[in-house]
């Protein structure tokens, strides 16, 4: 089995190596595998993870959030739940996107009054 180092994983994943660590920490991915001599040793599954949990970061989830979820997928919940939490995520991201649409407005707004 191939595996990569924490520094290969980080820069691929574009994530510092101590966000691997706290990813791991806080369950969010793992157990990473350890070599005989106690370093970590990542595989193409862990990778995958990394991603997921990046981007779930990158759209505003929480750290509570993204365990929910790992959860749901680790469980083998039926998809129905997957969906659900999908939805509700998807429903409080575009609310935020309303809401900075409207903050860039003011500021478009002030900018315009003071240009």
């Amino acid at each position: 089995m191939n595996t990569l180092t924490p520094a290969a994983v980080a820069d691929r994943a574009g994530v510092s190596i101590d966000t691997l660590r706290y990813y791991e920490r806080e369950g969010l991915i793992g157990p990473i595998r350890r070599s005989a001599g106690g370093r970590r040793e990542y595989t193409e599954n862990d990778v995958f993870w990394i991603g997921l949990v990046t981007c779930f970061r990158e759209a505003g989830l929480g750290i509570a959030d993204l365990r929910e979820f790992v959860a749901i997928l680790r469980t083998e919940q039926p998809p129905q739940e997957r969906v659900a939490f999908l939805r509700e995520r998807h429903a409080a991201l575009e609310q935020r996107v309303a809401a900075l649409r409207r903050a860039m407005q003011v500021l478009d707004e002030k900018i315009a009054y003071y240009s």
